[in-house]
């Protein structure tokens, strides 16, 4: 198996080169190094949050939404999680199921609605 620059080095460091690809807004290379380090550590939440985050970004909706499901299963009150595929559902055009998303992720940071 031949290694590429996506794929070359430790955990930690493919880690920083993705938040390096992720910060120059280059989403799709933060993706390819995003991947395979959530494969490689699936428990680990910041890899899954940043890769879905950079799905987001690069209008890969139904897969930023896949890896958030997977966050909000396995974390019931992570909050950014929750906002996050709230808003991927809205760019998909499911304002409904979006809306509950976003009550729970308001109410996670303290923001009720006035009664």
């Amino acid at each position: 198996m031949e290694t590429t620059y996506y794929d070359h080095g430790t955990a930690a460091e493919r880690w920083e080169r993705a938040g390096r690809f992720f910060d120059a807004r280059d989403y799709a290379g933060a993706a390819r190094v995003l991947g395979a380090l959530v494969e490689e550590v699936p428990e680990q939440t910041g890899p899954r949050l940043l890769l879905a985050r950079a799905y987001y970004h690069s209008a890969q909706l139904g897969r930023a939404e896949a890896q958030l499901r997977i966050l909000v299963e396995r974390d019931p009150v992570e909050q950014y999680a929750r906002l996050l595929l709230g808003r991927t559902l809205q760019r998909q055009g499911r304002h409904e199921e979006a809306a509950g998303q976003l009550r729970i992720a308001s109410a996670l940071a303290g923001e009720f609605a006035d009664a």
